[in-house]
C-alpha cells in the first residue's frame, strides 16, 4: 500500500523537509514546554530524584516511537494514528475518536505553551494579562503556519536552536556546579513519599507529567507528506532526536535538583529562571527568560502545525468533510484546517492553567499510543510492496503497557483532567453525529 495519488484538481502539499530538517523538527516539537515551564511540577511530586521521572519517561516515548516508525515507514501518509487504527481495526468512529484524541492533545499542549508565554519569564521584561498574551500569541502563530511549511519549519530550525542553547546553559551550570563542588548532590536520590499514595504516586504521577516533555515525535508523522522519502528519512530522525531531547533533559533535571529545592521548583512558572540565578556562573537572568520564550513558542508553534495537517490528512481519508482538507492554491497549505484548530485553541485557553492542559495532553497521547502500540501488532499481517522498518514484537506489547499504566487513575492526576479530556471526547462525539447525518444525506439512495 502506497499513498494515494492526488485527484484530478486537488492540490498536493508540498514535500520540503529533508532529513536535517526532520531531525531539528522533532528535536524542536519535543523540547519546550515540558521542560522549561513543568519540571518544577514534577519536581513538587517526585522529590529531588528529578531525573527518575523524565528517564522512565524516556524509556516509554522510545518504545512507543518505535512502533510509530514501523507504522509510518510503512504507511508514508499524513494522518499518523487515525491512519494505523482504521486500517488495524477498520471501525470509522473508533478511528474517528483517535484522530480527535490526537487533534485534541496538540492543542492542549499548544494552549499550554501559549499560556506559559505569559507566565513567569515574560514577567522578567514586563506584566500583561496571560489570556490576552496567549490569544495573541495563538492568532500570530496561525499566520505563519498558514504562510507555508517552509517557512514554517525554518522558523523551528532558528526556535530549536534558541530553545537547545537554553537547556545547554543550564547543563554548563550544572558542570560547574559539580566541578567546584556546589550543590546538593544528597536531593538526587530522594523520593517524595509524604503525600497521598507513598512511593507508588510519586514515581507514577511524576512520570505522567513528565511525559508530557517527550511529546512530539508522533507529530512528525502528520508530515509524512511533506517530508522527502519519508521511508529512509524517519527511522533515523525520530530516534536520533528522541535520544538527543532525553540526554538534555535528564542532565537538565540533575542540574536543577543539585542547585534548587523540589518546592522552590514547584511553585515556579519559570523553575529553570531559578536555576539560573542559584547558578555559580554569571548568566543574565533576562537572557535566559528571553530565551524560554521562544521555548515554549516554539512547542505550540509546531503542536499547531500538527493539528491543521492531522485535519487536512482526516479530510483526505473521508473521515471529516472534504472542506476540512482544502489546500490554498497559491500558498499550499491546509488554511481550513489552520483556521479550525486556531478556533479550538483560542477556547481551550480559558479551561485551565499550564500544568492542567499539559497533563491532559499527556493523557490524551498515553491513550492513543496504547492504541497504536495494539495497531503495530494487529497490521502484521498486512503486507506492503516497499521495504520498511520492524520493531521487534515485544516492544510494542511492553509499550501498551506502559502506557496504559500511566493512563489510569493510578498515577493519581487531578479529576480536572478526566473531565477535560471528557468534554474535548464529547465535542467529538457530537462532531461524529454530525459529519454522520451530513454524509447520509448526501448518499444516494440504492436503485430498487
Amino acid at each position: 500500500m502506497t499513498a494515494p495519488e492526488p485527484e484530478a484538481g486537488q492540490v498536493s502539499l508540498k514535500r520540503a523537509i529533508g532529513p536535517k530538517l526532520l531531525v531539528l523538527f522533532i528535536i524542536g516539537d519535543i523540547l519546550g514546554t515540558g521542560v522549561y515551564a513543568l519540571s518544577g511540577t514534577v519536581a513538587g511530586q517526585v522529590g529531588g530524584a528529578l531525573w527518575l521521572p523524565f528517564l522512565f519517561g524516556f524509556v516509554i516515548a522510545l518504545l512507543t516511537a518505535m512502533s510509530y516508525v514501523e507504522l509510518v515507514t510503512k504507511y508514508p501518509r499524513a494522518a499518523g494514528a487515525a491512519l494505523y487504527t482504521q486500517l488495524a481495526f477498520k471501525k470509522p468512529f473508533f478511528t474517528f475518536m483517535v484522530a480527535f484524541t490526537v487533534m485534541s492533545s496538540g492543542l492542549t499542549s499548544a494552549s499550554a505553551a501559549a499560556r506559559a508565554i505569559g507566565g513567569d519569564y515574560l514577567e522578567a521584561f514586563f506584566t500583561l494579562p496571560t489570556l490576552v498574551v496567549a490569544i495573541i500569541f495563538i492568532v500570530a502563530v496561525a499566520a505563519l503556519n498558514y504562510r507555508g511549511v517552509s517557512e514554517s519549519v525554518k522558523t523551528n530550525i532558528v526556535f530549536t536552536l534558541i530553545e537547545l542553547t537554553g537547556l545547554l546553559v543550564i547543563v554548563l551550570i550544572g558542570v560547574y556546579t559539580v566541578v567546584t563542588g556546589g550543590g546538593e548532590p544528597s536531593r538526587l536520590t530522594e523520593i517524595d513519599t509524604e503525600q497521598a499514595g507513598g512511593l507508588m504516586y510519586a514515581l507514577l504521577g511524576s512520570t505522567a507529567l513528565a511525559f508530557f516533555a517527550f511529546v512530539g515525535f508522533e507529530d512528525s508523522v502528520n508530515m509524512a507528506e511533506e517530508t522527502k522519502d519519508p521511508s529512509r528519512n524517519f527511522p533515523r530522525a525520530i530516534f536520533l532526536g528522541v535520544a538527543i531531547t532525553s540526554t538534555v533533559y535528564i542532565l537538565v533535571a540533575i542540574t536543577s535538583s543539585l542547585l534548587v529545592e523540589p518546592r522552590v521548583l514547584e511553585q515556579s512558572s519559570g523553575p529553570l529562571l531559578e536555576v539560573v540565578k542559584a547558578g555559580g556562573l554569571s548568566f543574565p537572568p533576562q537572557l535566559f527568560a528571553a530565551i524560554a520564550i521562544f521555548a515554549v513558542a516554539n512547542s505550540a508553534l509546531i503542536n499547531m502545525m500538527m493539528a491543521s495537517r492531522l485535519v487536512y490528512g482526516l479530510a483526505n481519508e473521508r473521515v471529516v468533510p472534504r472542506g476540512l482538507g482544502w489546500v490554498d492554491p497559491r500558498r499550499r497549505t491546509p488554511v481550513i484546517g489552520i483556521l479550525f484548530t486556531t478556533a479550538l485553541a483560542i477556547g481551550l485557553i480559558s479551561t485551565g492553567g499550564i500544568a492542567g492542559l499539559g497533563d491532559t495532553t499527556a493523557f490524551l497521547l498515553l491513550c492513543v499510543f496504547t492504541v497504536v502500540n495494539v495497531a503495530v501488532l494487529v497490521l502484521r499481517k498486512d503486507r506492503v510492496e516497499h521495504a520498511h522498518y520492524r520493531t521487534p514484537t515485544a516492544l510494542p506489547v511492553i509499550g501498551a503497557v506502559l502506557a496504559f499504566i500511566l493512563a489510569s487513575p493510578l498515577t493519581g492526576r487531578p479529576a480536572e483532567v478526566y473531565v477535560r479530556a471528557g468534554v474535548l471526547l464529547a465535542i467529538g462525539v457530537a462532531l461524529w453525529v454530525i459529519n454522520w447525518l451530513v454524509m447520509r444525506r448526501h448518499t444516494p439512495a440504492p436503485a430498487e
